[in-house]
């Protein structure tokens, strides 16, 4: 049975392992965080070797690492660099943690939930009243938000009042993209990609140039165009390069998340030949599955 320090020992070695990119741990680093005495560190750690819940690097380089019986003995799943759970305080990711494991407290109602979740590495900056967002989760494409009403340092786990809770189809992009494409060439002319674009009630089209897909067209693209005297321009001289095209078989949540990191607005579709299938647009992803209705992770994108 380990002693309270000894728990607050390993866990501090594991986030701080975590953060490392596999280097061993100084003694000295985890009594810096800890605030206690090196000393104390190199005598608990002895008794952790003995347990075979560390094991000790020589060499100047040398220090701590944690084995997998540490990760069992605080109840951690080991995991990959795959498996990676993200979590994000007010939309931005919290950089060098990691999510191991979500518990729920009380039954999942909607403004009854309460969530306790696992964190491999420094959450000493996640505070009571911050609101937060984690996954999704690997195996089940869960996402998780609420605030956090507690934090338990010894144990790295924050708990969290749930506002929502949502697990993302394992959907491909193939099954929902749009088939009916609308497209412009390089040599339209503005005003007549403004008219084909009022006209089908799109906010935006790809370019194609020879068959492929070359730039995007957008609404704000032609506003900006106009606003600048360029009305006269043709597509190519004010569309953006910036288009991305994903296989049909990609997983909605790997286009949900290359759409939220790259700041998209749709994508191309694209079969295993790289010929033109469809388009899917944020909206698409938003409005068309019903589990994404409550998830806002495009906020502020456009």
């Amino acid at each position: 049975m380990l002693t309270s320090v000894q728990k607050e020992i390993l866990q501090n070695l594991i986030n701080l392992y975590q953060s490392s990119n596999g280097k061993s741990i100084k003694g000295e680093d985890i009594a810096e965080v800890m605030n206690r005495n090196p000393g104390t560190i190199r005598n608990q750690m002895q008794s952790l070797r003995s347990l075979g819940l560390v094991k000790g690097v020589p060499g100047p380089r040398g220090g701590y690492k944690p084995t997998v019986e540490a990760y069992h003995s605080l109840n951690i799943t080991v995991t990959d660099k795959d498996h990676h759970v993200p979590l994000y305080k007010d939309g931005e990711e919290v950089k060098g943690v990691s999510v191991a494991k979500i518990e729920f407290t009380s039954v999942p109602q909607p403004g009854e939930c309460e969530a306790a979740i696992k964190v491999l590495g420094n959450i000493k900056d996640l505070n009571l009243g911050d609101n937060i967002r984690v996954g999704p989760t690997p195996v089940n494409n869960l996402g998780v938000m609420g605030k956090i009403v507690g934090r338990d340092d010894m144990d790295n786990i924050l708990l969290v009042d749930t506002t929502t809770i949502r697990s993302i189809p394992k959907n491909t992009v193939g099954d929902i993209a749009s088939r009916d494409i609308i497209s412009l060439t390089v040599d339209t002319s503005l005003r007549d990609a403004a008219a084909i674009i009022a006209e089908k009630s799109i906010k935006g089209a790809p370019v194609m140039k020879k068959g492929k897909a070359v730039g995007m067209l957008s609404v704000t693209d032609i506003v900006l165009a106009v606003a600048e005297g360029k009305e006269n321009l043709s597509v190519g001289d004010v569309m953006s390069d910036n288009v991305y095209i994903v296989d049909e078989d990609m997983k909605i949540a790997n286009a949900v998340d290359i759409m939220f990191k790259k700041g998209l607005g749709r994508l191309v579709v694209a079969d295993k030949d790289n010929d033109i299938l469809g388009i899917i647009t944020r909206t698409d992803l938003i409005e068309s599955l019903a589990n994404l209705k409550q998830f806002p992770i495009f906020a502020g994108k456009k």
